[in-house]
């Protein structure tokens, strides 16, 4: 959102007066040249409906330019109406939501005050603010007649549970369960051949699989049930997997507490699912559980945090992560005595980082003679033999975009709707229950009795003489990251059920903070699924802010 709020024409006053969130450029333009208008024909051939968030921070801008795209393309009009949906952008009310006491911190961990994203100082530009819409806009879209709904900032399950609103004509004030279970089909699929193994711990099966692999992805296609259940699938003759494996850990990506995967529309439990292999490439999934949602929509924001400078060097030869971080320092060093000579402060944050020495690794590292690392640093010079350009040649400075999180009252932001031609704006409130109290999920009932039992199972069927034995983490389970802002969640799934006792033995939040400590600065919590026989550990304060990325997982002992 912050790439695409520095493309946006802060000066267009297009329709502002009556549209929150319009104006000039701001979407994503690629969306039309490179998909949509390969696919015009076929939408009116086979009366495919197409939903998409590429609104970016201008759905009307994008709904013009789709509007043109199918005129030129020399399709009648009135085959194709498309439906703009806005009101996300609240940069605008920025300060008037907030000398109103109407925006509170988000808290990833509930209950722990310490880590919650807080606002950013005035200083600090804020260039984009987006409320998280829900799917009830997207269902009277197409209830209002439209071929293509564009939206702008939503949460991305509001573009399955939309459609299947309309479909099913589930009432989105009541059917939680049937609401919770399609913004689970919709999370599986949100990232694309994620779910179909285009990130899958056992990535060799994926990529070497039948009909091309990896270069003949097949995305994921879910097929949904008026009762909520749902296949997740892909098409034939194209590469990956659909397995339990591939479906599960998607699940659990980019999750915090999954028994209150807090949505605009429903508060989703996906703790008990249940994972089914039904055939070769298709897997059930059932189990979901739906609670009334909150009285708030979450915030995604940007603001500008200066800049910064990224160089590369390759570093060749013996010793080569030594040097790699001698040049590093070295020339950080020279360059705060330069900035100090001219009157300027030193580097706020500095970055030194050896890849191909195992960095993110920390002192869990295992390779220390490396004779080829790539330096990244914020500035790059020639030193010491062995080193070669690299990377895109001299940094250049970049603004530093910051993402953060809060959270506002559903009653001061509405959703605003344009279909086709139609000069009239719809507004749209959140209206129907809400339950603050919905954030705590219900207590799981545990069967301590099986679980002792599937211990003893374990142990007996380890053959050892003299003591127990050590195996690799990625023996016993699949893991997947995913991180939100300067939170990460690491989800493991027992690859047999019998591992599950074990690994919820073994996989403490203590063990995790250990492992994790060079990287996590807050807290660790860990969550259970006993559904799919995983567990969620959710890690605060590990990415700078959501400057950087987790890159491993799965390392543990």
């Amino acid at each position: 959102m912050g790439i695409l709020a520095r493309r946006r024409n802060h000066k267009s006053p297009t329709e502002k007066s009556k549209l929150r969130g319009a104006g000039e450029g701001g979407y994503i333009a690629e969306f039309i040249t490179q998909v949509l208008k390969h696919l015009l024909p076929d939408l009116v051939k086979y009366n495919i409906k197409v939903i998409t968030n590429a609104g970016g921070l201008d759905p009307l801008a994008c709904k013009q330019a789709i509007e043109n795209a199918i005129n030129e393309s020399g399709i009648e009009d009135g085959q194709l109406i498309v439906a703009a949906i806005t009101g996300d952008d609240i940069l605008n009310y920025n300060e008037e939501f907030k000398q109103k006491g109407d925006v509170y911190e988000f808290t990833h961990i509930i209950g722990n005050d310490q880590d919650s994203d807080n606002f950013p100082s005035e200083e600090k530009e804020v260039i984009s603010l987006n409320a998280y819409l829900g799917a009830i806009p997207i269902a009277m879209a197409l209830d209002s007649g439209a071929n293509i709904v564009v939206t702008g900032r939503c949460v991305d399950s509001a573009l399955v549970v939309g459609p299947l609103i309309n479909e099913f004509k589930w009432d989105p004030h009541k059917d939680w369960d049937k609401l919770a279970s399609g913004s689970l089909a919709g999370h599986i699929i949100e990232c694309g051949c994620q779910a179909t193994g285009g990130n899958f711990t056992d990535w060799e099966k994926s990529a070497f699989s039948e009909h091309g692999g990896w270069t003949n992805m097949g995305y994921p296609i879910v097929e949904c049930f008026e009762n909520g259940d749902f296949y997740i699938t892909k098409p034939k003759e194209t590469g990956g997997l659909v397995t339990t494996a591939t479906v599960g850990e998607q699940m659990l990506y980019e999750i915090l507490d999954p028994g209150s995967y807090i949505l605009p529309d429903v508060v989703l439990d996906i703790r008990n699912v249940k994972l089914k292999q039904i055939e070769r490439n298709k897997v059930l999934v059932t189990g979901a559980k739906g609670r009334p949602p909150t009285e708030y929509l979450k915030v995604s924001g940007i603001y500008l945090d200066g800049y910064k400078m990224t160089g590369s060097l390759l570093i060749g030869g013996i010793d080569a992560l030594k040097k790699a971080s001698v040049v590093g320092l070295s020339i950080i060093t020279k360059t705060n005595i330069m900035l100090n000579q001219l009157g300027l402060g030193a580097f706020r944050n500095v970055n030194v980082e050896p890849l191909g020495a195992e960095h993110t690794y920390g002192p869990h590292t295992r390779t220390q003679d490396t004779r080829e690392v790539v330096l990244n640093l914020t500035a790059a010079t020639c030193m010491a033999p062995g080193i070669t350009g690299g990377g895109s040649g001299r940094p250049n400075p970049s603004p530093c975009l910051v993402h953060f999180s809060c959270l506002v009252p559903k009653g001061v932001v509405f959703a605003y709707l344009k279909a086709g031609n139609d000069a009239v704006v719809k507004t749209i409130q959140f209206e129907g229950p809400i339950n603050n109290d919905s954030i705590i999920p219900p207590l799981l009932f545990k069967n301590f009795d099986n679980e002792v039992n599937e211990m003893k199972t374990i142990e007996s069927n380890v053959n050892v003489s003299g003591g127990t034995i050590k195996v690799p983490l990625i023996r016993l389970a699949w893991g997947r990251s995913g991180d939100k802002g300067d939170t990460c969640n690491i989800g493991i799934i027992a690859r047999e059920q019998k591992y599950y006792p074990l690994l919820k033995k073994i996989l403490t939040e203590e063990e995790v903070k250990y492992f994790m400590t060079h990287l996590c600065k807050g807290i660790v919590k860990r969550y259970e699924l006993p559904g799919c026989n995983g567990l969620n550990f959710v890690l605060t304060k590990c990415l700078d802010k959501g400057k950087h990325t987790l890159k491993c997982c799965l390392v543990m002992k």
